[in-house]
């Protein structure tokens, strides 16, 4: 819920509204070149592969279905679909967590880490070439400080 404001809205300088443009644009580009080169080169779409990485990161590559959604900044309901279709291909497997029946584990497969470990060359190559290679250091450094910070704000109204 916004702030109590008392008067005019806090409307964005000229400044302001050409760099929140450029985020907006470049978010979006981003998003769209990377999901296209998993497309076109990959087996698994991009939030497919953030699973598989999340999984593969975590203890006995296990994790809690919900933990996995606030760890991804997804909706459960979408962690559930992509799940869905990784345990469809067989990269996942998905069971009652231990000691409590309404939450679920998800765990990563053998064939599923073996797909990552083989797809994530590739899904680097596109990370470099539409992100990190467009970026010198400074830049990249302050692009990685400045996304933390908007998380932070973001996760401080959840």
């Amino acid at each position: 819920m916004p702030e109590e404001t008392t008067g005019e809205p806090r409307w964005l300088d000229a400044d302001q509204q050409v760099q929140w443009r450029r985020y907006i644009e470049g978010a979006s580009r981003l998003s769209e070149a990377l999901a296209r080169w998993h497309d076109e080169h990959l087996s698994v779409s991009l939030s497919e592969y953030e699973v598989l990485v999340r999984l593969s990161e975590s203890p006995g590559h296990s994790m809690r279905m919900s933990r996995l959604a606030d760890g991804l900044a997804y909706s459960r309901s979408r962690v559930t679909h992509t799940v869905r279709r990784l345990e469809a291909k067989g990269f996942v497997a998905r069971s009652e967590a231990e000691g409590d029946r309404r939450g679920i584990e998800c765990t990563l497969t053998p064939n599923g880490f073996e797909t990552l470990e083989q797809e994530a060359p590739i899904h680097v190559e596109g990370v470099r070439r539409y992100m990190v290679d467009a970026l010198d250091d400074a830049e990249l450094e302050s692009l990685g400080r400045a996304m933390a910070s908007i998380a932070r704000a973001c996760r401080e109204d959840e």
